[in-house]
């Protein structure tokens, strides 16, 4: 009997960054493709640009891959569709990966911005939820770095490290001892 799991549709980039399966989200001319093009020229690897189909392997599992008719493509603004696999070679591409890590990257608005990132964000896939980033696009921003920083980050963070709270404690510990303003 052959079993044929359940595959479902979702936009976006789908990476192998650090070894970490990192899907890239945002709206349509945020620069999805172009970050996704920079981290394939600093050695990491795409499973599928635009659309990553997807498909639960075990409980708390999804894998995303690229249909096969847009495999080893890529959309890019100005050049039409490039082939990945051709202009950057086997190593380039990797036929799918885990969901570990969404980055979602959203229009700069100063107003929104929470600077400290106190608060974990979520997106939910097929009722599991993974862990989100949310990297802000502005002209001049360099959004690849900004990407693999956020992934080096996770990874630092499942090795149980967290520098923005360890430093809001520090801060705790200095000035609010016992409810009082150290001098």
């Amino acid at each position: 009997m052959v079993n044929k799991r359940k595959t479902s549709k979702i936009p976006g980039v789908l990476m192998d960054i650090f070894g970490v399966g990192v899907l890239i989200t945002g709206e349509s001319g945020l620069g999805k493709s172009e970050s996704a093009l920079d981290l394939i020229s600093r050695g990491h690897r795409i499973v599928s640009d635009d659309v990553v189909e997807i498909k639960r392997t075990g409980k708390n599992e999804i894998v995303g891959y690229s249909p096969s008719i847009t495999k080893n493509l890529m959309e890019v603004r100005g050049l039409g569709i490039i082939n990945i696999k051709e202009i950057f070679g086997v190593s380039s591409v990797t036929d799918e990966k885990k969901i570990e890590l969404v980055i979602n990257l959203s229009k700069w608005d100063e107003k929104e911005e929470d600077r400290l990132k106190l608060e974990d964000e979520w997106f939910e896939i097929e009722g599991e939820k993974f862990p989100m980033v949310r990297i802000p696009v502005a002209s001049g921003r360099n959004t690849a770095i900004l990407i693999e920083v956020a992934v080096k980050q996770f990874l630092m963070r499942k090795e149980g490290k967290n520098v923005t709270k360890e430093l809001v404690k520090k801060i705790e510990r200095k000035y609010l001892k016992n409810g009082k303003t150290k001098k």
